[in-house]
This record gives structure tokens, sequence and C-alpha cells, in this order.
């Protein structure tokens, strides 16, 4: 099967000759190159890597393959990750602040699932099914297939699975120098939506460093 950005790499080599500055900046960081470059030019681009010929200061050439990880879905999804690696490689080189969090935004997905897990799964780990409430009716039923220790289980991991996610989110919001409240807001929200926080958050800050970036193309 052909790769659907390496049958349009010839193209995609002229654009980016126009742009050594980015390439610079692309072997610099990805490629981890130390020495002085004058120049690099882009040689060969696919769905998981490009290659690049740097030009050092003492005239010698020097080839460098830079991962695109995770690979790229297809060609229309080269130009945003272009841009959002060409911002990246710019806030690890100290050449621009990496983009601020500035306020929270409520997830768009993953309120009715959670919302009916946090019902279900602690009454059915703490409910007592043996009482005269009309609610142990219910708990009985539920027990009668799924045991209390199991529903205890499931909620344990469950909670350990968003605390973890929950020092990814704060990472984030560290790295992106966001308010207390503002950090409060997102390890709340994902403690009881786990990923759907997150994910967004990185969303927002992919948009953040494309938007910084076509800013001064």
């Amino acid at each position: 099967m052909s790769d659907p950005v390496a049958e349009k790499s010839a193209f995609l080599k002229m654009y980016m000759s126009s742009h050594p500055d980015t390439l610079v900046g692309y072997a610099k960081w990805y490629g981890k190159v130390e020495e002085p470059i004058t120049s690099a030019e882009m040689s060969a681009i696919d769905t998981k890597s490009m290659t690049l010929t740097c030009t050092l200061k003492d005239g010698s050439k020097k080839e460098v393959v830079v991962a695109i990880d995770p690979p790229l879905a297809g060609y229309d999804d080269v130009k945003p990750r272009l841009l959002e690696m060409k911002a990246l490689s710019q806030e690890g080189l100290g050449m621009i602040k990496s983009p601020q969090i500035k306020q929270f935004h409520f997830p768009p997905r993953g309120y009715a699932f959670n919302t009916s897990f946090y019902i279900v799964v602690p009454y059915g780990a703490f409910a007592v099914s043996n009482s005269d409430s009309p609610l142990s009716v219910v708990a009985h039923f539920m027990h009668s297939y799924v045991s209390p220790k199991a529903f205890q289980i499931v909620l344990a991991v469950v909670v350990g699975i968003h605390l973890l996610e929950s020092l990814y989110t704060l990472s984030l919001c560290r790295k992106h120098r966001a308010s207390y409240p503002t950090t409060a807001a997102y390890l709340g929200a994902t403690m009881f939506l786990g990923f759907n926080t997150w994910k967004d958050l990185r969303k927002r800050i992919q948009d953040a460093r494309i938007n910084s970036v076509m800013k001064v193309e």
C-alpha cells in the first residue's frame, strides 16, 4: 500500500524549502543535532518520519531522520502536525514560550456515562441489600448478579486511574502556567471525567500552538 504523504513529498519538500529556520529547529530539537547548523533541507517525508539534510557550520553535511509520532493519518494531517512540531521545537529551544492556559473549559463529552458510573457503582459497592429500606430491593437485585466486592474493586480501579490521569493534567497545567483556580477546576474535572478532560485540554493547547505559529507564518 502506497504512503499518502510520500506520494506528495515533492510538493512538501518544495514548500518547506522556503522555511529553512523551521527545518533547522526540527533538526536541533527532534534530531538532537548539537553542532551549529547553517541550513537544512527536507529530502524525504512520509507518514512516519522526515529526513533532513543539514549543512553544518564547517561545511559538512549531516542527514537526520526525525520520527513523526504518532504517524500521520493522511496528507490532510501534514500541515497541522508540522505546525505543532514547529511550535514544540521552538518552545524546547527557548525561542518562544509555551501557550498559557488562562481559563477552564468544560470538556465536550463524557458527562452521561461518568454520571451514571458514579451513581451506580458506589451504590452497588456500599448499599445494604438486607435492610427494610425500599432502596435495598434495588441493591438486592444488583447483588444477585454482581457482588458488592466486585463493585468496590471496579470503583477503586477507576478512581486510581483518574488519580493518575489527574497527575498528568496537573503537569499540563503547571507547564502551561494555569492559575490555581483553573488548575483546581481541571483536576476536579479529571477526577470525574477522566481522559475526556486531559484529552480536550491537550487539543486546546495544540490549537493554541498552531494559532501562534500561523500568526507569524
